[in-house]
């Protein structure tokens, strides 16, 4: 079962780092508190997504599936700072 979210970018076919740059110019759509599901198939994003966080000041929640099977990464938009 995938988690309700305030936006998911649907990232799938793009490859490192595009997935990162969308997460960044797109996370600012979202209020503090809100979540971002970053659909992908790039293996890179395993690593990059929890690394951006982290490197921003946000949250990462964690990997799930999207209903088709690829992987969702979640993160939770906790710095006002994007």
């Amino acid at each position: 079962m995938t988690r309700a979210v305030d936006l998911e970018l649907d990232c799938r076919g793009l490859r490192c780092p595009l997935p990162i740059i969308e997460l960044g110019r797109r996370i600012a759509e979202v209020p503090v508190g809100g979540l971002v599901a970053v659909v992908t198939g790039d293996v890179a994003a395993r690593t990059d997504v929890p690394a951006w966080c982290r490197m921003r000041g946000q949250e990462y929640l964690g990997e799930e599936a999207a209903p088709d099977g690829v992987p969702r990464y979640l993160v939770r938009r906790v710095s006002p700072r994007p």
